[in-house]
């Protein structure tokens, strides 16, 4: 069974200088790094203005990780605070999305984003629009 990741590029907690970022704690980046967590796929929401910032996650984790596969899905958003515009796109997102969970499990990374990206991915794994878990990370786990 594979391990499919969702989870949104995190703007602020996933920059680092090109220098420092292997001395900096990247969630998206951790998260691929765990030896008994093994992420097949990770599908990286992202606003298409970060795409530079995307590319350089997706090197790391490929340094890393050269078994996780990254997807990334461009997904704007006006105001990642605005609660009915990030859930109704998310909510698109998710029914367009062809879950597999007789093949798959699914992980839902709740630690990027704004707080109102977060509660949305939040409610909409808890409420089963994605048949995953939740999963949140903070520095030294």
């Amino acid at each position: 069974m594979k391990r499919i990741l969702l989870g949104f590029l995190g703007t602020k907690l996933d920059r680092a200088t090109p220098d420092k970022r292997w001395d900096t704690w990247r969630p998206s980046v951790a998260l691929c790094q765990h030896e008994d967590l093994l992420i097949d796929q990770f599908d990286l929401l992202i606003e298409p203005r970060d795409k530079s910032l995307a590319q350089q996650v997706v090197e790391d984790i490929a340094a890393i990780s050269p078994e996780t596969r990254v997807n990334l899905h461009p997904l704007s958003l006006k105001d990642p605070w605005d609660l009915e515009e990030v859930y109704s796109t998310l909510h698109d997102f998710v029914s367009a999305y062809s879950f597999e969970t007789e093949n798959n499990e699914y992980l839902v990374h709740i630690t990027t984003g704004s707080h109102v990206q977060q509660i949305c991915f939040f409610l909409l794994t808890e409420s089963r629009h994605i048949p995953g878990q939740l999963i949140q990370t903070s520095p030294g786990n």
